[in-house]
Parts: C-alpha cells; structure tokens; sequence
C-alpha cells in the first residue's frame, strides 16, 4: 500500500552506549531528537526508539538481532528515513542503509538540514553550506556506491545530486575555497558594523541559551519586533539586533542569537563563529534557560560549555534568566521562585505572560551600571581626538586647563578605560 510521496515517513532512533559516558538521559534526549525531526518541513515521525547499548559496533553501529527487529518494524510502516540521535560514521550509515533499505541520517546531518531550512541572510546561507560542504567532505569514502546518486548541496534527506562520486572532493574544495571568499567580505562588513557600534555610547546584551529555551519571545517582549518565534527548535538562525529604551536605565542594543544545543556539529560552530563572536562583543551576556525542561541543568552545561570554546571567560559580565516558570506545576512554580531569589544574578520569567519582566529590566540596569570609577586624567593640548572621544560618551565631570594640558575629572567604567586606552 503507497503513500503520500510528498511526506518523508521517519523513525528516530536514540542510540543510548553506555560505554559513551553520556552526561543526557536517554529520555529527553530521545525527546529533543524527536523535536529536532518535527521541526523539518516534509518530515512525519512514526515512530521512535532507544537502543540500549553496551557498546557501538564499529561496522554496524547495533547488534545483528537488534538490526533485523529494526528492519521488520520500518518495513511494517514503510518508513522513508531513519535519524539516528548520535554520531553515524560513513561505513556504518552504508551498511545501515543497505541492511534496512532506507536513507539515514544522523544528528549533525539534520541539524545542517535545518540550519538549511532557517537561514534568511547571505550570510547565514553561505555558513550553512560551508558546514554541510565540510561535513559532506569527511563521508566521501564511496560510501554510496550502492545508490544511483550521491547527496548533493544539502539534499540529505532527498533529491538528486548533480555531481558524480569521482569528482566530488575536487568540486567541494573548490566550493569551499570559493565561499570562504565570499564569507571573509561578510566578516569584514560585520567586523565595521561592530566597531561602528563600539563608537556609540549604548551598551549591546546579547540574548543566549538553548534552542526553543525561549529567547525570541522575551526579545519580542522587550522590543515590540516580530521576529518569528514559536515552540520549536531553532525557529530562529540568523542574529537580530534591536535598540531598548529601558525605563530607568540608558539605550541598549537588544541581541537576539542563535540558540545552542547538545552536541553542535563541529562544522556549525566553525561556520557560525562569526555570528557567535557578537556574543563577545556583548556588554552583558543574558542567558535564558528553559526552567520547564526536565534537562535544564544539562542544556546550561552545554551552554557555558559553547560559550567557553568562543573565548566567554567566567569573569563576564552575565545573568541569568529562568524562563517558561508559566509552565511549571504550582510546587515547582514556588520551589523556582524560591531558588532563583537566593541568587542575586538569576531571574525567574515568563517572557509569554510578561511574569518577571519588569525584575529581568531592573537587572539589567543594575548589571550595566558596572563598577563606576572616578579619576582626573591629563591630556596633552595636542590629543583633541581623544578629548573629544571622552566628551562624545559624556564621560567627563570638569574640565580645567592646566600647564601640561587638560586636566579632565572623568568617571568612568573599565570598559571605558580599555577602549580609550585602545585609540
């Protein structure tokens, strides 16, 4: 019985090894995996499982008995395209796809899929297929000289590719070259724009945090923008920037990023470490949680864990924000609240119902006000630009002319003192 070739049937399997020491339970993980297919246009999930493992089979991945119970369950519901929530090495997905008569993709192959899906900018497109062409450069090892095709551009899950096996790797370096040309022109336009921004006086937060964890609609919250949000993963990918006027506070530039999550290919975080660098850039760092999520500690971890790779110290400046408390059983609700108030850098939200927004402003105020520090600097007659610099950011109390040059009482934060220094 056929049908609907327009739905890609699916099945999704989490592996779950336990000689792999893997800090997510298998559970939510699976879950997450589950989330991560449904947020693919043209994919139907049918079915999900875990697969408890004492170990991966190097050519296979399963066992043979668990292989053949798998084969019968797909053919049963004429499953399209199994995922597998893990790592998939080129000889096994071969052997897989052989054994089971499907197409297979593992997790940094959907995640690509998806970053295909959402990216908006030029520069967003050009960081995606710079990943996917770096990923799909390390599985050419004639791993599908059983098809008749090769997956070509993104087309993972279907469509033809238009290039032949033999030529693939050469045309790939050659793609690769060609956009990271194209992608270095982007870096430097992004590089000014952040230098321009350096020179204005408003402090930039960035928002970030776990995929799905809630940070489009807080930043929709505080600026009034439409950017799209909606319960599913990564249903944002490029950076959106908006200026805040906050009620008893300065101006400050709103960063909405790119949510993380566990195991970021590591061709993404290449691809988008220009995008992620704006985090670096950030005054304040404000990362909002899913508190709702039974794996919340987990999803922080890999977060911190990320933001460390791009160079975010602990001594940063950061908050955090316990999103999603609307969600929480009444119990929990308290225990949140109860929790969150003993930390004086945590505030528990709801960025749906407007809960603790009023809370999350005041600290950010606070965290910008920074450790204000007040000094008489002298400059010599010649070095206007420099004055001028300090009177451009309304940093200068009194100013007096005295025999070396201007004598400036100054108040300032170490911020400030840095960047000046810098000119």
């Amino acid at each position: 019985m056929g049908h609907d070739p327009s739905v890609t049937r699916t099945w999704v399997l989490h592996p779950d090894i336990k000689s792999n020491n893997d800090r997510r339970l298998p559970e939510p993980a699976l879950a997450e995996a589950v989330a991560l297919a449904e947020a693919l246009p043209g994919l139907e999930v049918f079915g999900e499982t875990i697969v408890r493992l004492p170990k991966a089979h190097a050519g296979m991945l399963f066992g043979k008995g668990k292989i053949e119970e798998l084969h019968n369950v797909f053919d049963e519901h004429e499953i399209d395209l199994v995922l597998i929530d893990g790592p998939v090495t080129p000889v096994q997905q071969r052997n897989l796809e052989k054994a089971w008569g499907v197409k297979l993709l593992d997790r940094t192959g959907l995640i690509l899929e998806i970053f295909s899906d959402r990216a908006r900018t030029s520069e967003g497109v050009l960081q995606v297929e710079m990943a996917a062409l770096s990923y799909q450069r390390t599985r050419l090892v004639r791993a599908w000289t059983h098809l008749e095709r090769q997956r070509g551009g993104l087309g993972f899950v279907g469509g033809p590719g238009e290039t032949q096996i033999e030529s693939d790797r050469r045309a790939i370096d050659d793609q690769l070259v060609r956009l990271r040309r194209k992608l270095s022109k982007v870096v430097k336009t992004r590089a000014l724009h952040r230098e321009a921004r350096a020179k204005v006086p408003f402090p930039i937060v960035a928002l970030v945090g776990y995929t799905n964890a809630g940070k489009s609609t807080l930043f929709n919250k505080l600026t009034g923008a439409e950017v799209f949000a909606k319960d599913m993963l990564f249903a944002t990918l490029d950076p959106t920037m908006r200026a805040v006027e906050l009620p008893d506070g300065p101006q400050v530039i709103l960063s909405d990023t790119v949510g993380f999550i566990s195991d970021l290919p590591t061709e993404l975080v290449a691809s988008f470490r220009a995008t992620l660098e704006e985090v670096l850039a950030a005054d304040l760092i404000v990362h909002v949680r899913d508190i709702s999520h039974e794996g919340s500690e987990e999803q922080a971890a890999d977060v911190r864990s990320i933001l460390t790779s791009l160079g975010v110290g602990e001594n940063a400046n950061q908050i955090e924000v316990w999103n999603k408390i609307d969600l929480l059983e009444p119990d929990d609700h308290d225990a949140v609240l109860a929790r969150a108030a003993r930390h004086e850098e945590v505030i528990a939200t709801s960025s749906v119902t407007g809960f603790g927004m009023k809370d999350f402003v005041q600290a950010v105020e606070l965290a910008l006000e920074g450790e204000i520090i007040a000094e008489t600097l002298v400059l010599p007659y010649s070095d206007g630009r420099k004055r001028a610099w300090l009177f451009e950011r309304s940093l200068v109390e009194a100013e007096r002319q005295g025999e070396n040059g201007f004598e400036l009482d100054l108040r300032w934060k170490a911020k400030d003192r840095a960047q000046f220094e810098s000119l």
